[in-house]
């Protein structure tokens, strides 16, 4: 999850793209035009072990964009594919 935060925060959308699961991401991942992205929280996790092929983090994220600060709060499923961590989809909180 940090490493998905991270990515959008400077631009890397080809790690964006390569960490979300072929079945659900868009067929075009790109920037929101002035939106800067403040912190990341995580706020928990579930699974996602050495074990698992699943997990769930929910996170907080920060953004300031042209009409002020924001925060977005999702819950995010993650599954286990080819060995690596990929982000399915999420639930954002109202």
């Amino acid at each position: 999850m940090r490493a998905r935060y991270s990515a959008y925060a400077t631009g890397h959308f080809d790690y964006v793209f390569r960490t979300w699961h072929p079945r659900t991401r868009p067929a075009d991942i790109g920037p929101d035009s002035g939106v800067t992205w403040v912190n990341l929280e995580i706020l928990r996790t579930a699974d996602g072990g050495v074990r698992d092929d699943t997990g769930t983090v929910e996170f907080r994220a920060r953004y300031d964009s042209a009409d002020g600060r924001h925060v977005l709060q999702e819950l995010s499923r993650f599954e286990r594919r080819g060995g690596r961590w990929v982000y399915v989809d999420g639930d954002i909180a109202g």
